[in-house]
């Protein structure tokens, strides 16, 4: 946002907090209404979650909706907690399916079911269904809302539609018309272009393509390969019997792979679930704690490998200046390493059982970094320190550190994957523990048996 836009949202966050101090809904609303949708959802995230929820109490359910909507996932469903059920059922009735399904993900089980009760019958029925699928396959993120016709309607019927339904028509997406038979099952696609050239009269049956379609567990990967090769707007999702379940958009996929990169950058950071400042302090603090206080424990294992060359260190004392060095070099290599299986995991491209594939591959890289960074420092410490033994040390351990790290960065992410254990959460700390301690031990280890050249 420019300055103005800066100013405009503080005075509208001035306002809104006023309006609940006074609980004046139509200020609130004025509030919110005053600004785009984005903004006002950023807007309403710099409150605590109590304000949060007076706020959204005050706005009308489809203002509400809109805001919401545009929030983090948890953050959303955080906020939706704090509602009387009844409040959030209106609220999610304004909301497209694959939000719904979204939100009441992050939810605790019980409000989760509160507002699903709450709902219809037929609408709780949809959105739990969309909640069985994986997040990482399209039917974990396609819309069940779907501009749908009749093989037997006509084109006048489509335009009719669009143009007495045109705020409708925005919750689909800009979905071209599927045609269904009478029993959904999909029977082809017309585009926008051979609806306008065509006779009004004439049926869909008779102007309507193929339609290219995808199952619901596809995963993500290739449903980018798919949007990549072709200018669709969104791909119909269809089950075995060749009925319509739903669409997945451009616009989802591509949300829906940045939600998971984030998350990714985060789990490396010990931020295993969502978080924003507006969170309660000790909700914050006690989710990364849980963190730290395992990190602890990996450090003082590694720490307990210099205790074990307490003499050494003490002798040649000037290694101590390397130490951090050779781990820290070694654990940025292995993070590269670990952040292309992650990525390879994502894609489809690599699987656990590529594991002797991945190693090999890994260290043919780390072999020539390793030599390359183990000379570099070799002549730092020689040049620094007056001793070149000190920099055949420092020098060699980091090369084979290097080896050893991108080994792990590259294969832990797999194993770990193969027994279903969240690569991105685990793959740091193990990166780190193993990459110190072997570089501590290398280092130490060498000079031991050089000692008689350091010193």
């Amino acid at each position: 946002m420019d300055g103005s836009d800066t100013s405009k949202a503080l005075r509208a966050l001035e306002a809104l907090r006023s309006a609940i101090r006074d609980e004046n809904a139509t200020a609130a609303e004025a509030a919110i209404e005053g600004l785009s949708v984005s903004d006002g959802a950023r807007t309403l995230l710099h409150l605590d979650q109590a304000e949060q929820v007076k706020a959204i109490e005050l706005i009308d359910p489809e203002v509400a909706a809109r805001v919401v909507e545009q929030m983090p996932d948890g953050s959303a469903a955080a906020l939706i907690e704090g509602l009387d059920p009844d409040d959030a059922v209106e609220i999610f009735d304004e909301l497209d399916s694959d939000d719904q399904a979204d939100i009441l993900g992050e939810m605790d089980d019980e409000d989760a079911e509160a507002i699903l009760d709450g709902m219809g019958r037929s609408d709780s029925r949809a959105v739990r269904r969309l909640m069985s699928f994986p997040d990482d396959t399209a039917g974990g993120i396609m819309m069940l809302e779907v501009f749908k016709f009749r093989e037997s309607e006509t084109v006048a019927d489509v335009l009719r539609r669009l143009i007495h339904q045109g705020e409708d028509f925005e919750r689909y997406r800009g979905q071209h018309p599927y045609v269904v038979s009478d029993k959904e099952h999909l029977r082809g696609v017309v585009s926008l272009r051979r609806l306008l050239t065509s006779s009004r009269t004439s049926l869909l049956q008779n102007v309507m393509s193929p339609a290219t379609s995808v199952r619901p567990e596809t995963p993500i990967s290739l449903l980018r390969d798919i949007f990549d090769e072709n200018a669709f707007l969104g791909l119909p999702v269809v089950d075995r019997e060749g009925m319509l379940l739903g669409v997945v958009s451009r616009d989802a996929l591509t949300e829906a792979e940045l939600e998971r990169a984030e998350a990714d950058v985060q789990k490396l950071q010990g931020i295993v679930n969502e978080e924003l400042r507006s969170m309660p302090t000790w909700l914050r603090a006690r989710r990364r704690l849980s963190w730290l206080t395992v990190n602890i424990g990996l450090n003082i294992l590694a720490a307990s490998v210099i205790a074990l060359y307490e003499d050494t260190l003490a002798a040649v004392i000037a290694l101590a200046v390397f130490l951090p060095i050779v781990s820290d070099m070694s654990g940025c290599s292995g993070n590269q390493a670990v952040a292309v299986s992650l990525r390879e995991l994502s894609l489809g491209v690599t699987r656990p059982a590529d594991l002797g594939r991945v190693w090999l591959k890994e260290v043919g890289v780390g072999l020539i970094n390793g030599i390359a960074l183990g000379v570099l420092i070799a002549l730092a410490a020689w040049l620094w320190k007056g001793n070149a033994y000190i920099g055949l040390v420092v020098g060699v351990a980091l090369a084979l550190n290097t080896v050893i790290a991108v080994s792990i960065g590259g294969t832990v992410p797999l194993i770990l994957k193969r027994f279903n254990v969240d690569p991105a959460v685990a793959s740091g700390p193990m990166l780190t523990t193993i990459t110190d301690i072997c570089g501590f031990f290398l280092v130490l280890s060498l000079a031991s048996v050089m000692l008689p050249l350091l010193t």
